[in-house]
């Protein structure tokens, strides 16, 4: 790639647009040094870049028709076989469409990227294929990941697996409707406010949001870094705790990475929890969008671990009403400067950054009527607290971040587990073709209400299915200590194993 390097003109517009006056003879001495520092961009320009190996034979694989996709939930089909022995053999997987796999195409759900064939794995997926798990595909996420039902994707709605015409929930929304049809046994979900745990709850799967810091993010298209999370859904716990097995721990790029140890979750999966002290969590029933249907049927299933042995009792997190305002400041502004300012990636962190995406996507701005209304949304508040209060109001809600995770484990010190419900009602019906704009947002923003606190204060939290409600799956929500997916996972094994929680 050339580098061009500004004019006298172009740098005097430059200036004027930053505020900045300069006198010809002034302007001319500036325009010299920066012509001199812009021979480094030049330089880098002609040096190869770092981009790892890719080690496992594939082809592209095909786009499926509307026959063999009949929820939308694919955007492309492949078949990558992997090692040929490990904890993943014989495991089938989709990877959410904006987890990068090498030779594939990747869309995120957005016009923008259509057409971008990534040129490396992600480091989680090359775990997998060494771990002798195939790679079935690529599964349709919502448009950017910005929104938490699945009607935003640009190749249409996403529905769910239970009732044609409802959400799947999102952004991971064809990943959970691959695992819910059988299609594939595992899926990796990425969520930045719910988007493991709401697609799970809508469609009857177990969704675990891992801490975060304990699974890399590399190689896969962010929202924020303080938000980043991804993990397994599938279709049984045990599935669950193997696929976090094989994904966590540090590969050498991402700085989100904080884990002590990566455990083996599989051992905690005893069937026995006597002895285990469950919060329900009082204001996780008190979402503005609570369906007491919903809300009876997880006291329910809190009942159910009464019965095997654990102890469970009422708790309160005041704080926890508060999330929603704490919250809006990070996604909001965080999502401006990665996703839009930042080309899709951002900068300001080691990683391995995807520059032939960040190249490919930053066309968004000459296109950006094609963003969905949530990501528009985000575009325009973003760029306007930004422009008007600098990130300041990003910065203070970082800040009391830490007051409002220290709330939950106040509580967590009490209790081994907090229980909730995952989503505050089951899915819901798809936004129509003349839906407006605060149908839209309102649709979009239920599945997130009681999900997003635990993405700002890093939390495990996992959703487990546990009844139907008219045919459609209600989700339950398990929130444990930083780095104790182990207790989650004990918990959850448990509950699954005392029956069949369509009939609970």
């Amino acid at each position: 790639m050339a580098v061009h390097t500004p004019t006298k003109d172009e740098l005097k517009q430059t200036a004027a647009a930053l505020g900045l006056s300069f006198s010809e003879s002034e302007l001319t001495e500036y325009h010299e040094q920066i012509t001199q520092r812009l021979q480094a961009y030049t330089v880098i320009a002609q040096m190869p870049d770092e981009i790892p190996e890719v080690t496992y034979a594939r082809t592209m694989g095909h786009r499926p028709t509307v026959e063999e996709n009949p929820h939308n939930a694919w955007y492309w089909k492949t078949a990558i076989k992997g090692a040929a022995n490990g904890k993943l053999k014989g495991k089938k997987i989709s990877l959410k469409d904006n987890i990068m796999l090498a030779g594939v195409p990747m869309m995120n759900g957005t016009p923008h990227l259509e057409g971008y064939i990534p040129e490396f794995d992600a480091p989680i997926v090359t775990r997998m294929l060494d771990a002798g798990g195939e790679i079935a595909g690529k599964a349709h996420c919502e448009l950017l990941c910005m929104t938490g039902s699945s009607f935003t994707n640009a190749t249409g709605h996403v529905h769910n697996p239970y009732k044609h015409g409802y959400s799947a929930g999102g952004s991971s929304s064809g990943s959970a409707v691959t695992v819910a049809t059988g299609e594939v046994d595992m899926s990796i979900g990425c969520d930045q406010g719910g988007s493991i745990r709401m697609p799970s709850s809508f469609c009857g799967i177990y969704g675990m949001k891992p801490t975060h810091g304990l699974v890399p993010y590399t190689g896969i298209m962010p929202i924020e870094i303080e938000i980043d999370h991804a993990g397994p859904m599938t279709r049984t716990v045990e599935d669950n705790a193997l696929l976090l097995e094989v994904i966590a721990g540090d590969d050498g790029y991402d700085p989100r990475i904080k884990a002590p140890e990566v455990k083996e979750y599989t051992k905690a999966l005893t069937g026995n929890i006597r002895g285990l002290k469950i919060g329900i969590m009082t204001e996780g029933f008190q979402s503005i969008y609570a369906d007491e249907t919903v809300n009876a049927k997880v006291r329910e299933a809190a009942k159910r671990f009464e019965a095997l042995g654990a102890e469970v009792v009422e708790v309160s997190v005041p704080m926890h009403m508060q999330a929603p305002s704490i919250f809006e400041p990070i996604v909001t502004q965080g999502a401006y400067a990665t996703m839009f300012e930042g080309d899709g990636y951002g900068a300001s962190r080691r990683d391995l950054y995807a520059v032939s995406m960040m190249d490919h996507y930053r066309g968004w701005r000459r296109t950006a009527d094609d963003l969905s209304p949530t990501a528009k949304i985000a575009l325009m508040a973003g760029h306007y607290m930004t422009h008007r209060y600098g990130t300041r109001f990003y910065g203070k809600a970082r800040n009391i971040t830490r007051r409002l995770r220290a709330a939950y484990d106040a509580q967590l010190a009490q209790v081994d587990l907090l229980l909730m419900p995952t989503t505050a009602t089951t899915a819901q019906k798809l936004p129509g073709p003349d839906a407006s704009l605060a149908e839209i947002v309102r649709r979009a923003a239920e599945p997130v209400a009681i999900t997003h606190p635990f993405d700002i204060t890093h939390h495990p939290a996992m959703s487990v299915p546990c009844g139907m409600i008219d045919g459609l799956p209600v989700g339950m929500m398990l929130v444990g200590k930083h780095f104790d997916e182990e207790t989650i996972y004990r918990a959850a094994h448990a509950f699954e194993q005392s029956g069949d929680w369509k009939t609970f």
